[in-house]
């Protein structure tokens, strides 16, 4: 609606908004808000606006001589303020700019960046469940100001007109909706007061609820925030702090982090999740503009890694977006969630130098999160990379703990090849890390900066084959007709045979393949295939030599030692094809349909010989 500032109209008369108001009320609906209830949240705004301009105008006055009253009987939604209230100039300045974008409305939005919302769009949010807004004030700043009505109805229409003072004997303002039928479910007394609790709660304005009842009123906000109130001990206030995160998250935090930004105005507290966070779940905090939530599901306050704290705050200066259920992300945004960032920083500090017992309990649920944090900041990196679990040939352990029993620590690149070397490297001796999981290879790669003298290195096929003994040339000259026989038999899978002794002696055989080999003979099969197309010249030119696998016999294994004496060629090449294909599930990584369909035959043959043997 935009009235000329120098329009004339007889009080009283009807104007119309100069926009589509219910095409507009539909875009709140669809677009700007996520609820109707968000329509009580702007009426609070406004009212709490109203008492910070009156605070202003009278700043000796107590801090508890202004409040909120709100009403709700189920046939009228009432907001009333003691606030500064508005004269008819400023009815047709607030109520009359929606939609307006020019030098002067950014002027009044400058002039009222103290304030959390703005008249206007924000009061027009009432028609999302009403279909009359009416509007009484006086204004506080002319002592003999008359009061002003303003009344908007849904059909676009809307009347100004001056009362008598006695109209309102008091300065302030009082909005009155008459709520739609279909709206009962956010208008309800007991809805509306359950709305009121849930967005005022930390407002530092007296605000009470009356339900039409005939009995007192009850208090919206009875107490301040628990981090603005003052405990007799230190431990009387953690636990309280600790029993607030619990009511607004619904569990019990492992600890609570006390934050303070004094130059933004934040205060509040980060609650330690006490068990890990599934992938995917919102890690969205509870987010407070000067005592009125904005948010619950903020998650731009804090960054990514610190998905193992849910936070909730107040703050003064930080900047909603229009629909006032985000933050806007500028720079004072930025500015906040690295200091915020930095105060949980120095809580895992703390908890490394004084409280073991915490830092462990912490470390077993979150041990993930610090991982990702250590990866990027040097700081936690040398504070806690000694600390972290890791699966090792030794079991889960720290790798401090790993470092002093294995001069050389190698680790795996993938979680599949930790899995089939593992049983064998440990017997050899080996230290071996699984560095498959999200950042801990890149971590244990840096173990040397924190443990000087400590080597480092990724496990080859060559490094463990090295560590495997070999058989006696007369075995080696006795099993040879078997040997040549698995190699032909496994020949399909770029796979060599060879035949050692290595503990434990309950496996009969090891298949050592890298994920890159096997890319790559993937890789040179297709460049085969395509061979003389565009496709195919392409991936020859990126192919390269690539090592086949080796499926390594345990001459140790009984079943191994009676193998290698088949002298039946089908037998021994079925025997041969069974062994890969136990080692290749042990291996646990994806088996290819070739493989699926060679271990089924082996079994299926191996059971037909068996059964013709017994007849």
């Amino acid at each position: 609606m935009t009235l000329p500032d120098n329009a004339v109209h007889p009080t009283g008369a009807d104007r119309t908004f100069q926009v589509d108001l219910r095409g507009l009320v539909d875009l709140l609906s669809h677009h700007l808000y996520s609820s109707p209830r968000v329509y009580l949240r702007e009426l609070m705004q406004n009212a709490v606006d109203a008492l910070t301009a009156r605070h202003a105008l009278e700043p000796d006055a107590p801090a508890d001589a202004f409040g909120i009253r709100l009403y709700a009987d189920g046939s009228v939604v009432r907001v009333e303020d003691d606030g500064v209230g508005l004269t008819e100039a400023d009815v047709h300045t607030f109520l009359a700019t929606i939609g307006r974008s020019s030098k002067r409305a950014e002027r009044i939005a400058e002039q009222r960046g103290d304030y959390i919302g703005q008249f206007g769009i924000g009061l027009l949010s009432c028609f999302l469940v009403a279909d009359e807004i009416h509007v009484l004030s006086r204004s506080a700043r002319t002592p003999d100001a008359p009061a002003v009505e303003w009344r908007a109805r849904g059909d676009g229409s809307y009347t100004v007109r001056t009362l008598p003072a006695s109209a309102r004997p008091r300065p302030g303002t009082t909005v009155t909706l008459t709520p739609r039928a279909d709206a009962g479910e956010w208008t309800r007394p007991a809805q509306a007061h359950a709305l009121a609790r849930y967005f005022g709660s930390l407002l530092r304005h007296p605000v009470t609820f009356d339900d039409g009842t005939g009995g007192p009123g009850a208090s919206v906000n009875p107490e301040p925030a628990p981090w603005a109130r003052t405990y007799p001990t230190p431990g009387a206030r953690s636990r309280a702090l600790a029993a607030y995160g619990e009511e607004v998250f619904g569990f019990t935090p492992l600890d609570t982090i006390e934050l303070d930004l004094p130059a933004v105005g934040l205060k509040g507290i980060a609650c330690v999740l006490p068990e890990a966070v599934p992938a995917g779940r919102s890690r969205g905090h509870r987010v407070h503009v000067k005592g009125m939530l904005l948010s619950e599901q903020a998650e731009e306050i804090l960054p990514e890694w610190a998905f193992f704290v849910r936070c909730v705050i107040d703050a003064e200066s930080l900047r909603p977006t229009a629909s006032r259920e985000s933050l806007y992300e500028d720079d004072t945004l930025a500015a906040v969630r690295d200091a915020l960032a930095e105060r949980l920083r120095a809580w895992i500090a703390r908890a490394a130098a004084g409280d073991p017992d915490l830092l462990a309990r912490f470390l077993r649920a979150h041990h993930l999160a610090v991982k990702s944090l250590a990866v990027h900041d040097d700081d936690i990196l040398r504070m806690l990379l000694p600390w972290l679990p890791f699966e090792t040939t030794d079991g889960h352990t720290t790798l401090d703990a790993f470092a002093r029993t294995h001069r050389t620590v190698l680790v795996t690149s993938s979680v599949e090849e930790f899995r089939q070397v593992a049983a064998i490297a440990s017997a050899a001796g080996l230290g071996v890390v699984n560095g498959g999981y999200t950042y801990d290879r890149e971590l244990v790669h840096r173990l040397p900066e924190i443990r000087p003298g400590t080597g480092v290195a990724d496990l080859d096929p060559a490094t463990l084959t090295a560590h495997l003994d070999p058989v006696d040339r007369e075995t080696e000259l006795a099993a040879a007709a078997y040997l040549a026989v698995a190699r032909d038999a496994l020949a399909a899978f770029d796979c060599d045979v060879a035949l050692r002794t290595f503990q434990p002696a309950s496996a009969p055989a090891l298949l050592v393949d890298s994920r890159e080999a096997r890319h790559e003979r993937t890789r040179s099969q297709l460049a085969r295939e395509q061979q003389g197309g565009l496709w195919g010249d392409i991936l020859g030119a990126l192919s390269q030599e690539a090592p086949r696998a080796q499926l390594i016999l345990n001459q140790l294994n009984p079943l191994v030692r009676t193998a290698v004496t088949i002298d039946e060629p089908e037998l021994a090449r079925t025997s041969a094809e069974a062994l890969y294909g136990q080692a290749a599930m042990l291996s646990r990584r994806p088996l290819r349909p070739a493989e699926s369909s060679l271990i089924n035959r082996s079994f299926l043959d191996l059971l037909a010989h068996a059964l013709r043997k017994d007849r």
